[in-house]
């Protein structure tokens, strides 16, 4: 058993949150000539989900960071010049171009995977790669359809043998074409100095541990190994030699880790107001979310209407370093609908209404709609400061 060192450094839950915000793009000065593509490196990783309210997910993400960039500007950000590549991280996401050899693991477990959902007929995996190398990069669609039915999961064979292609790294997605993945084979899409697995398992972990340790500033074994979805013994089996270092955070009941270049340097600067995507990767976990804000946030999407309390797509507002609220948010038209929008008091309400103001912008809409508001009294107010905002 691997013995660790003492921690040497503590941390004030201030101290630990602010470091957070700053590793995560939330404090401080963006980073506009980096652009979205400096975000998607700063954070190792941007979670892609199928709903759209304002926007998809991947596309909230850098917003949040970065103010109104334009949503095609995000789009070519990630798939021009093979910047990113689609894999599973955390969940399905996007994820910088270089860290390629460092999915290996994953990769070779794949391929090593003895049971699987659907089944896989034969010869059709070969006939996929083949049709792929004589005429992609293509949907499953236009590979021979992705679907038996109407059910969503019940896959096409040619579906079932294109998706194993790519959790075996013979295939990757190239783009979305209207949320459809478009696939083509690795070895044309990779750069040919990635394209290789050769990093052990082990390279690999200490690799993913190093960079979560970085995009998160300070967390615990958990929180890291959550990042990237690790198991926690290959968090075990690395973080000694990581390059993380150990420190202790008040309040906190777990041992924590932080990036050291994170506490060498004292966050500060403004900090951002801005509406959250609910995968945004600040509030990926939620025990840590609670941990470090005092904020309980859950996806209700999948709750059934009549259970749901703050919203479908409940949107997290982070103004002065805190999370102060939810909007859930909709679109009629050039309107943007709040259509449900809850507050931790009075003191929050012209934050959220900067917040709702610059997403409205964003969106192309000139008028806000505030619907039920929880506290009711603080619909008058928020509603006014929305008409100063928007002239």
């Amino acid at each position: 058993m691997t013995t660790l060192p003492r921690p040497t450094t503590t941390l004030t839950a201030d101290d630990a949150r602010r470091i957070v915000l700053r590793a995560q793009g939330l404090l401080g000065a963006p980073d506009r000539r980096a652009g979205v593509r400096g975000v998607l490196r700063r954070l190792g990783a941007v979670q892609l989900d199928t709903i759209s309210v304002l926007a998809r997910s991947h596309e909230l993400v850098p917003y949040a960071r970065l103010g109104a960039v334009g949503r095609r500007t995000v789009e070519a950000a990630y798939w021009t010049d093979t910047h990113a590549f689609e894999y599973w991280s955390h969940a399905a996401c996007l994820l910088p171009i270089e860290e390629w050899p460092y999915f290996a693991f994953r990769r070779r477990a794949y391929r090593d995977r003895p049971h699987w959902h659907h089944e896989l007929p034969d010869g059709v995996y070969d006939q996929v790669v083949k049709q792929l190398r004589a005429e992609g990069p293509l949907t499953a669609t236009e590979l021979g359809g992705a679907k038996k039915t109407n059910d969503w999961w019940d896959w096409s064979g040619t579906k079932v043998a294109v998706e194993r292609a790519l959790m075996y790294g013979e295939v990757v997605c190239v783009e979305r074409r209207g949320w459809k993945r478009v696939y083509d084979l690795a070895e044309r899409a990779v750069p040919a100095a990635l394209l290789h697995d050769e990093p052990d398992d082990t390279e690999c972990l200490r690799r993913l541990v190093r960079l979560a340790g970085e995009a998160l500033g300070v967390g615990t074994r958990a929180d890291i190994a959550d990042y990237h979805r690790l198991k926690g013994e290959q968090v075990d089996s690395v973080i000694a030699d990581s390059g993380l270092v150990p420190v202790e955070v008040e309040g906190w009941a777990k041992p924590a880790w932080a990036d050291p270049a994170a506490l060498a340097a004292p966050p500060r600067g403004r900090h951002r107001t801005t509406l959250l995507s609910p995968f945004d990767s600040l509030i990926w976990e939620r025990a840590r979310t609670e941990r470090i804000f005092g904020f309980t946030h859950r996806l209700e999407a999948y709750v059934p209407k009549p259970k749901r309390v703050h919203g479908y797509f409940a949107m997290p507002v982070l103004a002065g370093g805190r999370l102060v609220g939810r909007v859930d948010p909709a679109r009629q038209g050039r309107t943007l609908v709040a259509r449900q929008v809850t507050l931790d008091g009075p003191k929050a309400v012209p934050a959220v209404a900067r917040a709702l103001a610059e997403a409205a912008s964003w969106v192309d809409c000139t008028d806000v709609r505030v619907e039920r508001m929880d506290p009711p009294e603080l619909r008058e107010p928020l509603t006014r400061e929305l008409s100063v905002l928007l002239g």
